[in-house]
């Protein structure tokens, strides 16, 4: 093609036929442009579909890190709202209890004082799109904001509180350890009950709040995982 182009050039200019061969030059030169342009939206066609699929494969994956997420918060809720339950009637009845049926009282510690669980998000594909800068140009924006939002704000302060709140479950753990061991509770004066009660308190408050934020992380990863 390269070949046939040039012969006719040469040949014009053989001829001396300087306006048809200035002609032809910028018909040449159009053509040019014109394949250039051409090549350029294929590639950037080519960039773009590429870029849908890599923004569809994050999506595919960061909701199923967020199922796997939302399976351990549901976990941990139904572990932990007994406790919850379990707080209110000591606080409200413990000094009878302790008096008149130690034996349900006992059953109820051991509900609170079984374990306790907090939760650590799932945060490979999120980290994946961050480190490789590829989030940023999504163009979803909005589910892009849900999820900066959930990872950056609703997961750190679930991580960070849910830190204070192991913090106070050891030193109900340590200090109670008697009765977490045995499963019975020790002779108590009543100051020593409502020391007790004091002690169970700070945790319980932390852990309500947890509760609550839990509840709303599922909503927001609901928003997220609904999104086709």
């Amino acid at each position: 093609m390269i070949k046939f182009f040039r012969r006719i050039r040469q040949r014009l200019v053989v001829e001396n036929r300087f306006s048809k061969y200035l002609l032809y030059a910028i018909g040449e030169i159009v053509l040019v442009v014109i394949g250039i342009l051409i090549a350029l939206q294929i590639n950037t066609w080519n960039e773009s579909r590429k870029q849908a699929t890599t923004e569809t494969e994050f999506i595919t994956s960061l909701q199923n890190d967020l199922q796997q997420d939302k399976a351990f918060i549901q976990l941990i809720l139904e572990f932990t709202e007994p406790r919850i339950e379990v707080y209110k009637i000591l606080n409200s009845d413990l000094q009878n209890l302790y008096r008149d049926d130690r034996s349900s009282l006992d059953s109820i510690f051991k509900i609170y004082f079984k374990s306790q669980r907090t939760f650590y998000p799932i945060s490979g594909s999120y980290e994946s799109a961050i480190s490789g800068n590829q989030i940023t140009v999504f163009r979803n924006k909005e589910l892009v904001q849900k999820v900066i939002k959930l990872y950056n704000s609703t997961y750190d302060r679930l991580i960070d509180n849910g830190q204070i709140l192991d913090e106070r479950w050891a030193f109900l753990s340590e200090k109670y350890s008697y009765e977490r061991r045995t499963g019975h509770f020790r002779d108590m004066k009543p100051e020593q009950l409502t020391e007790f009660l004091d002690d169970l308190y700070h945790h319980y408050i932390q852990m309500e709040w947890y509760v609550n934020q839990l509840r709303f992380a599922v909503a927001e990863i609901d928003t997220i995982i609904t999104e086709k």
